[in-house]
């Protein structure tokens, strides 16, 4: 399917839903909102539980530190080429079918990393799991498109990142549950994906076309907006090596699951708090200056870690910090993209953006599983803190070659859901300007 089309199910074709999708129920729209955000609720819990479970569990099986970081890199690869994917069986055989069939994998990859223990099974796993929940986000987030205005596109995306984020703090949570090394976790992620489905096939919504943005070159974006580009994907290196090794980091450091849950829960809640504070910020002075703050409490925050105590309130309360300033610099990144290109390509130029960032996740935990094996585990905060600094400096760069442009030129700030797919551009709100 070519990118930028817009693909509708034949007539006649009900997709699964009783009635056929030209049947009008957008009168219950909320109803439906909720349900299928009850959906994501519970797919990003699971995917919550499940990576801080895999990060435990593989230092418990002694997979070695460079071997688990390219296990957790898996699922940023196969999340990168599930968007893709996605999108051709969408329109090919229609939403509902899609989302029950990728939801069916997901749970039975879930559960099979208790039953083959070993590196390279994990990784043929993790990459399934990947595409698979690749493809249930934009099952969801086509349908959210559809079911937005241009009055609420920024309410529903807010709402979209809250889900995310909420859900996967709430599995990370779920560790204390049962013992990593036994197999209970693990059935657990697989139900939580499972009943996804039912919200979702449930709902009364109407199937929509998929609007599939159209990317813009990254030669033209590295000419147009190069800080957007060089952000979204140093923020990809860093949220893929935080995300990725999180938990396994943390088990190294001999910490107990409560301390684990909460180590890797803390940054996810300091991105709910922080988001609308940066972003506020952003829409009243030069975006580039909160960017340059943002990445300097970012790198800062990490680089204290290695003052403090794993574990530790404080290292709970800089890892807070941490969370609340590196996933306000992506949403930063695809806001300062938007006040440099026309508003017609702002979803293509976001669409590139999520891609690259994608790139940089891939890289993040396999370079931070490689550093930590050759200098030692605290190498992993090196990498968070390296990559920020590189943000910090272009921008420092960016301000010596071309000045910023007026604040009131500047588009309004969007949050931007963690891991979202690139059919989430087409919930962004429009620049200001004409």
């Amino acid at each position: 399917m070519a990118s930028g089309a817009v693909v509708r199910p034949e007539p006649g074709d009900d997709d699964g839903l009783a009635g056929g999708p030209w049947i009008d129920t957008r009168g219950d729209g909320l109803g439906a909102v909720r349900s299928l955000l009850a959906g994501v609720v519970l797919v990003m819990a699971c995917n919550g539980l499940l990576r801080v479970a895999l990060g435990v569990r593989a230092e418990l099986e002694d997979f070695g530190l460079a071997v688990t970081g390219v296990v957790m890199a898996g699922y940023f690869l196969g999340f990168l080429f599930g968007t893709r994917a996605a999108e051709y069986f969408i329109a090919t055989v229609g939403h509902i079918r899609v989302f029950a069939a990728l939801a069916s994998v997901g749970s039975a990859a879930s559960i099979l990393h208790a039953i083959w223990v070993d590196p390279v099974s994990w990784t043929v796993l993790r990459l399934a799991y990947g595409l698979c929940l690749a493809g249930l986000l934009v099952t969801v987030e086509s349908w959210l498109n559809d079911m937005a205005t241009n009055e609420t596109r920024g309410r529903m995306l807010s709402r979209y990142m809250i889900v995310t984020m909420g859900g996967m703090g709430a599995g990370q949570l779920m560790l204390n549950l049962a013992d990593p090394g036994s197999f209970e976790l693990f059935v657990v992620s697989s139900a939580l994906i499972s009943v996804a489905l039912v919200p979702v096939a449930l709902s009364a919504s109407t199937a929509p076309p998929l609007v599939v943005p159209e990317p813009i070159s990254l030669s033209k974006l590295l000419k147009v907006v190069p800080l957007g580009l060089v952000t979204a994907f140093w923020v990809g290196v860093s949220q893929g090596c935080l995300m990725g090794l999180g938990a396994f980091y943390a088990a190294t450091e001999g910490l107990p699951n409560t301390r684990i849950s909460l180590f890797v829960v803390s940054p996810i809640v300091g991105s709910v708090v922080f988001q609308w504070l940066v972003g506020s910020a952003s829409d009243r002075v030069p975006r580039r200056y909160v960017i340059l703050i943002v990445a300097v409490a970012a790198a800062g925050s990490a680089c204290l870690h290695l003052m403090v105590s794993p574990g530790s309130a404080l290292s709970l309360l800089l890892m807070f910090v941490h969370g609340g300033s590196t996933f306000p610099l992506y949403s930063l990144a695809v806001a300062t993209t938007a006040d440099g290109v026309a508003p017609a390509q702002l979803t293509g130029a976001s669409a590139s953006l999520v891609r690259v960032s994608g790139v940089g996740a891939v890289i993040g935990p396999t370079l931070g599983g490689a550093l930590m094996a050759l200098i030692a585990p605290w190498a992993y905060f090196a990498v968070l803190v390296g990559a920020h600094l590189v943000i910090a400096l272009y921008v420092v760069y960016r301000m010596f070659v071309k000045p910023a442009p007026p604040v009131e030129d500047q588009g309004r700030f969007d949050p931007w859901p963690v891991r979202a797919s690139a059919v989430a551009a087409n919930l962004l709100r429009r620049p200001r300007r004409a």
